[in-house]
């Protein structure tokens, strides 16, 4: 009876929601969320500064997100980076020297608070000539009007960046009267039109009061309340804002303070100043207001201005433009043509004729263009999400309970959706198809939640990387072992399906070849698995069978293979040259170098190996029938089989002990290389021993391997953000809501790709040998001309 309910169920779903439809409701959330992000845009402006400078909130205790963009954590030597030759000025009471102190310590971190503290206080960065002065001004009376005015002057150097702010001190001083307040109008009032003045060629910040402890106020400070400070901060902001003039050459009011300090207020020392780790994130917000402009860091979407389009860009979005145009052209005159063949009528006897052709065929042209022109929206799609400021951007931010309950929600999916395989052999198609979905579903999840931080999390997952390589070695090897096909058609075939997408990406979104390091990684394998196994002496299963001497040969060559992959792991220079010659270099440098291409490919250098390996024994104990792969039987005999069984089930759960005990992210990685094939090959044997286990496979995670590719390299731009660093906001303020849209939309545009890929596949790379090889040279002027195109597009930038 529940075997039936979960059938009629899976049915019921199947029935009433198909992916087409599923496409079509992921392009009308599309419109609809662009429609309204432009319309907010509009409404509410684009400055992303004025985001970062008035509002936000915490994810956890200390990490303050900023709403709709990303923040940078700066380093020390990009703080003096940033700058350099620069002169900063904090003028104003003991709060602004705590901001002054937290923002010294990004350039310096072994900097002292120490020194008069009602006094002024120069800070000096020879090196990167970097000066900071807090001025310690605890009013704004006429002594602060005085040493601004200065400023204004011509014969005095002005500061890069002002940072301003006082209040408490007239309140305290002044007992909280109605007349202090009014004098600090009347001051301020001064004062504003000094500091616009200094706007129209520096940053001047205005920091308004941040909200007291009331409880833990000593004494002396009791007529401090945060009904006063509400006061002050009002009339600020009123004044600051009032001017005509101020919207040209505008004061920046930071008020994100006070919202920090609501949450942490509490922790105060003295009710009055804020922690340290408040502080810090203060100084952190100043940085990347002035100084995300200038670097441009990837995971500091604040106060970056969209990026101009580069030569390449442009001329993509003209060749998409057109292949609209011309689809849209041939599909017009094809159905008008289509409509006048539809009915023919007799004009002797008035009855209608049907048509010769029922339907309209659809040219190689026609279907050519159909797919660029889906293809070319769905890369408008993906620079909307990450190139242009039009969607919101968020940080990342871990919890255990973001990674571990959507797999414990997916695993439970994959349950449900269990169904008979249609061939119970080791590694089946539906199997490994279910391998790659679920595997790929946990990095989703890795990557979304943040959980590279955590150590053991990542140290699994590089497992799974690494399984994804075994299979490419195992699979490879499969086919040119038992087919015996080294044609160039098939090679084309994979390397077009593996790179089609990353060439694209890489010419839409300006990113080199390497950043999608996963594909140049199997790409380089497939050829290495292709050239050992096609260089003289071929040998393929055919062969070996009539001579058992042309198995030793093979294992000849994996020898040598393995030889040369433990040359280069250890000797980098050599793999390095290797990579630099032109135009490899072009593919494989990142940052100018490619010490991490060297880097990944080290990473899991050992793995397709031993996939490789892993099916020549395979391969081999089936042709001896050593294995029993019937539906329901077990691998091995009884015996054997439970004695693998419970070394795989051991040798699983000890390596992820030891994973789970990593210490040292280095010191780990230097060993994965060579014991990631345990966990791997236990699954296998797990998976595969007992014979109902083999012979049932998850449907649902075999639907997303068949995409796992798609789904990887399209995460980096519409799930992710930032270039992975971040996370996409479709709708902001329900974080659970914007995940479940944006994962949606994500799933059937990575869909979609995987059948465009297919159908020009087919077009691109044909079976005929003569039209195959002028499609190649196609390809080769197409490479040439966007090597020529990438050396002038260079060549201006710098």
């Amino acid at each position: 009876m529940a075997a039936l309910a979960y059938t009629l169920g899976k049915r019921e779903i199947n029935h009433y929601f198909s992916v087409r439809s599923a496409k079509a409701l992921a392009l009308t959330a599309v419109l609809l969320l662009a429609a309204c992000h432009a319309a907010s845009r509009r409404y509410r402006g684009d400055d992303t500064c004025e985001y970062l400078l008035s509002s936000g909130r915490f994810l956890g205790e200390k990490v303050w997100q900023p709403h709709s963009c990303m923040m940078h954590k700066y380093k020390n030597s990009e703080a003096k980076n940033c700058l350099i030759d620069k002169h900063i000025a904090f003028i104003g009471d003991s709060r602004i020297r705590q901001l002054f102190y937290s923002f010294i310590k990004l350039i310096n971190p072994q900097v002292k608070e120490e020194g008069n503290k009602h006094g002024n206080i120069p800070f000096e960065d020879k090196s990167a000539s970097i000066k900071v002065d807090f001025l310690w001004y605890p009013e704004v009376n006429g002594s602060m009007r005085q040493h601004i005015k200065s400023w204004t002057e011509a014969a005095m150097a002005k500061p890069h960046i002002i940072v301003a702010g006082a209040a408490t001190w007239s309140i305290k001083i002044h007992n909280g009267s109605n007349e202090a307040l009014a004098q600090y109008k009347i001051n301020i009032t001064s004062i504003a039109p000094l500091l616009e003045k200094l706007a129209k060629s520096s940053d001047v910040y205005w920091v308004l009061q941040d909200p007291v402890y009331e409880d833990m106020l000593s004494e002396s400070r009791k007529m401090i309340t945060n009904e006063k400070i509400d006061a002050y901060n009002e009339a600020a902001v009123r004044i600051l804002n009032s001017s005509s003039r101020n919207s040209k050459a505008k004061v920046k009011v930071f008020s994100v303070s006070k919202l920090i300090a609501q949450e942490t207020i509490m922790k105060s020392s003295d009710g009055l100043h804020l922690p340290e780790s408040s502080r810090e994130t203060n100084a952190m917000i100043l940085m990347n207001v002035y100084c995300n402009k200038i670097l441009k860091p990837i995971d500091g979407s604040c106060c970056q201005p969209q990026p101009p389009l580069t030569l390449i860009q442009k001329l993509a979005f003209c060749f998409f433009t057109l292949s609209i145009i011309g689809y849209l052209i041939i599909n017009l005159i094809h159905r008008n043509n289509y409509r006048k063949n539809k009915s023919c009528t007799d004009l002797e006897n008035g009855e209608e004729k049907k048509p010769a052709i029922s339907t309209p065929t659809v040219s190689t042209l026609e279907m050519l263009l159909h797919s660029f022109c889906k293809l070319g929206l769905i890369m408008t799609y993906f620079y909307l999400c990450d190139r242009a400021n039009l969607f919101m951007k968020e940080n990342k931010f871990y919890t255990h309970s973001s990674f571990f309950i959507p797999i414990i929600y997916i695993l439970v999916l994959g349950v449900f959706y269990t169904e008979n395989t249609k061939e119970t052999k080791v590694l089946n198609r539906e199997q490994t198809d279910e391998w790659k979905g679920w595997m790929q579903l946990v990095i989703l999840i890795y990557h979304i939640s943040g959980a590279s931080t955590f150590l053991p999390v990542y140290m699994h997952i590089r497992v799974l990387v690494a399984a994804y390589l075994f299979q490419t070695g195992y699979g490879h090897f499969s086919y040119f072992w038992i087919k015996g096909d080294f044609g160039v058609y098939r090679v084309c075939q994979v390397l077009f399906r593996l790179n089609f997408l990353v060439v694209v990406l890489c010419i839409v979104m300006d990113r080199p070849y390497q950043f999608y390091y996963f594909v140049p990684l199997v790409t380089i394998w497939f050829m290495i698995i292709y050239v050992t196994l096609a260089v003289w002496p071929q040998i393929v299963q055919k062969k070996a069978n009539g001579n058992c001497f042309w198995h030793f040969g093979l294992l000849l060559k994996l020898i040598c293979l393995l030889i040369c992959i433990y040359f280069l792991s250890y000797s980098q220079g050599a793999f390095e040259k290797i990579f630099s010659f032109w135009p490899l270099s072009k593919c494989f440098e990142l940052n100018g170098n490619v010490y991490e291409w060297w880097f990944r490919w080290k990473l899991d250098r050992y793995v397709v190996f031993h996939g490789m390996l892993f099916a020549f024994i395979y391969l081999a104990l089936q042709k001896h029938q050593v294995l029993s792969e019937g539906k329901g039987d077990p691998l091995f005999s009884n015996r054997v089989s439970n004695v693998l069984l419970f070394i795989s089930v051991v040798c699983f759960l000890t390596y992820s002990v030891w994973a789970s005990s990593c210490k040292n992210k280095t010191d780990c990685n230097e060993l994965h290389p060579s014991v990631s094939v345990v966990q791997i090959l236990a699954f296998i044997l797990i998976r595969n021993i007992p014979g109902y286990v083999r012979s049932v496979y998850s449907s649902f995670f075999a639907w997303f391997g068949k995409i796992s590719l798609e789904l990887f390299i399209c995460q980096y731009h519409i799930w992710l953000a930032a270039d992975t660093k971040g996370i996409l906001v479709l709708i902001p303020g329900y974080p659970v809501l914007n995940v479940m849209v944006s994962t949606f939309i994500f799933v059937c545009v990575a869909h979609e790709i995987s059948q465009i890929t297919n159908d020009l596949a087919q077009i691109v790379v044909p079976k005929d040998n003569p039209a195959l090889l002028k499609r190649l040279l196609c390809i080769a002027g197409f490479f040439s001309g966007l090597l020529l195109f990438s050396a002038i597009q260079d060549q201006s930038r710098h």
